[in-house]
């Protein structure tokens, strides 16, 4: 019996070895379908978080604070010291970071605000070297650049100038020949006004020659019975 019992011990130490030595199954990160099964699961592995949590803190002597919500609500909560005290921490450091470190949108503003102090100084520059001053320094294929572009602006200052000038040749033209006309207009009054007067003059002689009327007095004469 004792050598029987021998033969089991060790058949089952020699099926745990076996066991130990299988690989796990590896389990599909999904989300868990059967609610039963989730919340078997969700039990297991916050006892197994917490209790990683207790022993990080214990060994390293670290400031631990976890908060879980299940599905339903519920919280559960570990921490070191308190939950309050490493969420104040938390706000402190946070507050500290945003000091030490600009924020993305701050770094977008000033790396902004950068390229358009280059782009100011760099044009204010080429005003002043195409004015004929700050030319020190400049190489001969920047003078020749510089002497092609006042070359290029000169030109095109001048045809501005020549189209300039005959628009406001058309205009002079056309405000001539408005006067012009007018002038026309103006002569041709006299002319008819001179027409108008004959006229009024001739019906005016024509109306002396009508006859006369015959005014008379004429007397009643009564005769006798």
């Amino acid at each position: 019996m004792c050598l029987l019992r021998d033969e089991i011990d060790v058949m089952v130490w020699m099926i745990f070895d076996i066991e130990k030595e299988m690989p796990r199954k590896r389990i599909q990160i999904k989300k868990i379908d059967n609610i039963s099964s989730r919340q078997v699961t969700f039990s297991k592995r916050r006892k197994g978080l917490f209790k990683k949590a207790q022993e990080l803190s214990t060994l390293c002597d670290a400031d631990v604070a976890l908060i879980v919500f299940s599905t339903t609500s519920k919280l559960f909560e570990y921490a070191s010291s308190s939950v309050e005290q490493v969420i104040e921490r938390l706000n402190r450091h946070s507050a500290i970071h945003r000091l030490d470190r600009p924020s993305i949108e701050q770094q977008l503003e000033r790396d902004s605000n950068d390229t358009l102090r280059k782009k100011v100084e760099d044009n204010t520059r080429e005003v002043r070297q195409l004015n004929g001053e700050d030319l020190q320094g400049l190489t001969l294929q920047e003078l020749q650049k510089l002497e092609e572009l006042l070359k290029r602006g000169l030109t095109c200052v001048s045809k501005a100038k020549d189209e300039n000038a005959m628009q406001e040749i058309s205009t002079l033209q056309r405000k001539a020949e408005e006067l012009m006309e007018e002038n026309q207009k103006l002569k041709q009054v006299p002319s008819l006004i001179h027409g108008q007067r004959q006229q009024l003059e001739c019906i005016i002689s024509s109306s002396s020659y009508l006859p006369e009327e015959d005014y008379s007095d004429t007397s009643l004469k009564l005769g006798l019975p």
